[in-house]
């Protein structure tokens, strides 16, 4: 019985030796990796607390501070190498160290960084989507920019740049959508200017392609969305050579409405009252000519046909 006590006691002074050198050799590692730290070298920093846990894990209660440190610190670090891969703009790796961050996070208990991580993703994935937008891949851009979305529902700007995007990749319904999203979302002025110069543009290839009556509708949606001067006038146009006379010259006073002080003023004060005269809109043909009688240009005429509409 001695000589098996003397036998355990042996054991168990080596096994706390053996447990003592554990802890040093992890130590060792630990402080490796605090100097990595502090010299900035975060991903070796992190490799080193990685390798650090599992050492101070095995030795047991004695371990379990720094155990506990390591926890601490790896989640955090991981962190930190995403944000300079991001500040870097290595999106992609980033996003990846983020989620690896978030991951290690909540199974360390690291509330904060799970927060944070939360905040950066968007983030990280949104400066990857304008990246792609600035080198003209709006097909990419877009799909990122839905990623974000996905994230951050009324994210108003990610659906205004989403809608510019798709409106650059020739998908107009698409983009209109994603406008009308963005003015929801605290983007209403940009989003419906916006959506106003896709209607605009479409009226313009539709009058350009013969389609009065077509275009004119188009153009008012494109009114419905922004005033714009114009406009007004294309809208006029539009209606004009559709034969709707009456919808041209309420087209037209609205242009001079919007922009009392163009120089085509008097051309187009001139349009309305021979449009109206030729209509047998006496009335408004008078208002308008009596507009233009101390005009260099139309003065002389417009007496003239004022004289005459007033026999």
């Amino acid at each position: 019985m001695k000589r098996l006590f003397a036998l355990i006691t042996v054991a168990l002074m080596s096994a706390g030796i053996a447990i003592a050198q554990d802890y040093n050799a992890a130590i060792e590692v630990f402080n490796s990796a605090a100097v990595a730290l502090q010299n900035e070298n975060k991903t070796e920093a992190l490799s080193l607390f990685k390798q650090a846990l599992p050492l101070f894990e095995a030795c047991g209660e004695e371990g379990a501070e720094m155990v506990a440190k390591c926890k601490e610190q790896i989640p955090i670090v991981t962190l930190s190498v995403a944000k300079d891969l991001i500040n870097d703009k290595e999106y992609d790796k980033a996003i990846e160290t983020l989620k690896e961050a978030e991951k290690i996070a909540k199974e360390y208990g690291a509330a904060e960084v799970v927060t944070e991580v939360g905040e950066l993703v968007p983030n990280a994935l949104f400066r990857k989507a304008e990246t792609l937008r600035q080198a003209k891949d709006f097909t990419g851009a877009a799909a990122v920019f839905q990623e974000v979305i996905a994230l951050e529902p009324k994210n108003g700007q990610a659906f205004l740049l989403l809608g510019q995007s798709l409106m650059n990749a020739g998908k107009t319904d698409e983009a209109i959508e994603a406008l009308k999203n963005a003015a929801a979302n605290g983007k209403e002025e940009m989003a419906n200017k916006l959506i106003g110069n896709i209607y605009l543009k479409e009226g313009q290839a539709l009058l350009k392609g013969g389609k009065a009556l077509e275009a004119a509708e188009t153009i008012q949606n494109a009114l419905n969305y922004m005033e714009n001067a114009g406009a007004y006038k294309l809208l006029a146009s539009a209606w004009m050579k559709g034969g709707k006379t009456a919808n041209a010259i309420n087209a037209y006073k609205k242009y001079v409405e919007v922009a009392p002080d163009a120089k085509d003023v008097p051309d187009i004060l001139f349009t309305i009252a021979a449009t109206a005269q030729k209509a047998g809109d006496k009335a408004t043909a008078i208002e308008y000519y009596s507009k233009l009688t101390g005009n260099a240009k139309y003065g002389e005429q417009a007496k003239t046909l004022l004289a005459s509409l007033k026999k």
